[in-house]
């Protein structure tokens, strides 16, 4: 995930590298700092204190007193400037302004047509967020991030065959929104953002995760030692074009038959119960059917849990995560979960699942576009000059 090129901060890389610990909740004080880097607290204080003159960092208030005088606490300043984030989806979209301190300030869902192709989709995007702003009162944008529901390149930052993005394929997608915005911009899959987002105001301890989105289609990301891990070519995680053994020989958008998005995806369910006679619309039409009673839902439900279950089992005995978790619009559905959980415990070893917390996500409206924005703070205030890219604001 690239952001696109404008000039370097004026801080050196060991000045910047103070500020993660304090974004990401690992510190709030020089104490803390100081703990969390292994640095002295002398070398501590002249990292800071550059920080704090520029108003990069503020400290606002005393923490808890361990014996002593209490402690000031540290944070990044969030009106440094405003993330205009935004997590697309082929059935609803979400867009939101997030400060610099990573918090969420606004957010407002919308329906849009992916097939309308990129150039007008963002620029659609581009006038919501601005009444956003405007209805809001918050400062102009100085930066944006993009979720996508499909494959990005960890080597080009385009998209690469979006199943259900016509028109979009290898579409700079970061570089079309800088140039309609007029800010630094990033670009990465959903998925990926989502688990991005699962991490802000988690637990600190919970470093593996495995995050699953299970909606219209299915897609994963991967957190390895509390860092998004994407691979070598961004693909890392993309669990969708696996081959579900003994699934029915089901026709998918790569060509091949009996992929895990084919047979057990939103839209998979949504043509399956169709095609048996039910009166659906969408996944969210199934999961109520379901909850009625509806035993044909209910079966489908509960043969999509187990299959994605299956194919997840052979990630959580691989990568043994802190926490799996369930996220999209089939994660509302106690049949689908129940699935997954039964399957998990049945094909994985003891040690894999012993500690294993199976979840739903801590921010379901809003994971992608705190996700997205995260992984934009965390290019804009990175300490290696390859992956910082914008000037921090001043003012």
């Amino acid at each position: 995930m690239q952001p696109h090129p404008v000039a370097l901060p004026s801080f050196s890389p060991q000045t910047l590298a103070v500020l993660t610990p304090l974004r990401t909740g690992a510190a709030r004080s020089r104490a803390e700092l100081a703990a969390h880097t292994g640095l002295s607290p002398s070398t501590v204080t002249a990292r800071i204190d550059p920080l704090i003159a520029a108003g990069v960092v503020v400290e606002d208030g005393s923490d808890d007193s361990r014996g002593g005088r209490r402690p000031r606490r540290l944070a990044v300043r969030g009106g440094l400037g405003t993330v205009g984030s935004i997590d697309l989806g082929v059935e609803r979209s979400t867009i939101g302004l997030v400060d610099y301190a990573g918090t969420a300030l606004a957010h407002r869902h919308l329906v849009l047509d992916l097939a309308e192709g990129p150039d007008a989709v963002l620029r659609r995007v581009a006038d919501e967020l601005a009444a956003l702003v405007q209805a809001k009162g918050t400062p102009p944008l100085t930066g944006a991030a993009i979720a996508l529901p499909g494959p990005v390149s960890a080597e080009t930052g385009r998209l690469v065959a979006p199943s259900r993005m016509p028109g979009w394929h290898d579409a700079d997608v970061a570089a079309l929104l800088a140039a309609t915005l007029g800010v630094p911009a990033i670009a990465g899959n959903d998925a990926n953002c989502m688990a991005v987002g699962e991490l802000v105001g988690g637990d600190p301890d919970a470093r593996n995760q495995v995050f699953i989105k299970a909606g219209t289609g299915i897609g994963s990301g991967v957190i390895a030692d509390g860092q998004l891990y994407t691979g070598r070519s961004g693909a890392a995680g993309d669990i969708s074009h696996v081959t579900v053994p003994g699934a029915a020989p089901v026709p998918c958008s790569c060509g091949r038959v009996g992929c895990l998005d084919a047979v057990a995806s939103g839209s998979a369910l949504t043509r399956a119960a169709q095609d048996a006679g039910r009166d659906v619309s969408d996944v969210e039409t199934v999961i109520d059917l379901a909850r009625t009673g509806d035993a044909l839902a209910t079966g489908l439900l509960r043969e999509a849990g187990s299959m994605t279950g299956g194919v997840l089992a052979t990630i959580v005995n691989f990568f043994t995560p802190d926490r799996l978790v369930v996220g999209g619009s089939l994660s509302a559905s106690d049949v689908f979960i129940a699935a997954i959980k039964s399957k998990l415990w049945a094909d994985c070893l003891p040690m894999a699942t012993e500690n294993l917390e199976v979840a739903v996500p801590r921010h379901p409206r809003v994971g992608g576009i705190l996700g997205a924005s995260r992984l934009f703070l965390d290019a804009a205030f990175g300490a290696e000059p390859a992956r910082t890219a914008l000037r921090l604001a001043s003012h």
